[in-house]
């Protein structure tokens, strides 16, 4: 039986696990890995070699159709706690039945911007709040599929930590 990912049903935005932060469109980030060019002999060219479990400046942001309060206090300077709450639809296509899972991606961001937006009568402000993402956690269903710790050396694929022994050998 193959399940056909689909489409979100439905997503909520929340601060510390509770705090409902309204309606906001969400920008993921982007994982890309450092690297560096190999090149010499036994190679035939140049490689560009990703750097184990070292990934660049990661953002997410959320944008806001109103001027909403949680768009403000996300600017303290500390690193917040988001969570993004979705269900997500799949179809089975053997019995032809949709089905919902849940999934969810934890941030901890610090705040690097604000658009406060624009004022026109009957439109959306189109306010963004951007962050630098320090911690990244993906979950579908109870299975988490990726977490990225920068600063405590974490990187788990599918339930494998790439960086088990870099921290080992850092006497992490």
């Amino acid at each position: 039986m193959k399940q056909v990912k689909d489409k979100i049903v439905g997503y909520t935005v929340y601060r510390n696990g509770s705090q409902f932060l309204g309606v906001a469109t969400v920008e993921l980030p982007s994982l890309e890995y450092l690297s560096d060019s190999v090149k010499g002999a036994g190679i035939a060219g140049e490689v560009e070699s990703p750097v184990l479990g070292q990934f660049g400046s990661m953002t997410c942001s959320l944008s806001w159709s109103t001027m909403d309060p949680a768009a403000i206090e996300l600017l303290a300077p500390e690193a917040h706690a988001l969570d993004f709450r979705a269900s997500q639809q799949s179809y089975n296509t053997a019995t032809g039945v949709y089905a919902t899972e849940g999934a969810k991606i934890s941030v901890r961001a610090i705040p690097k911007s604000v658009e406060l937006g624009s004022f026109e009568v009957g439109a959306a402000m189109d306010g963004k709040t951007e962050f630098e993402v320090i911690y990244l956690k993906v979950l579908v269903g109870e299975k988490v599929l990726l977490e990225l710790d920068k600063f405590n050396f974490i990187f788990v694929v599918n339930g494998k930590d790439h960086l088990a022994n870099v921290r080992e050998h850092l006497g992490l």
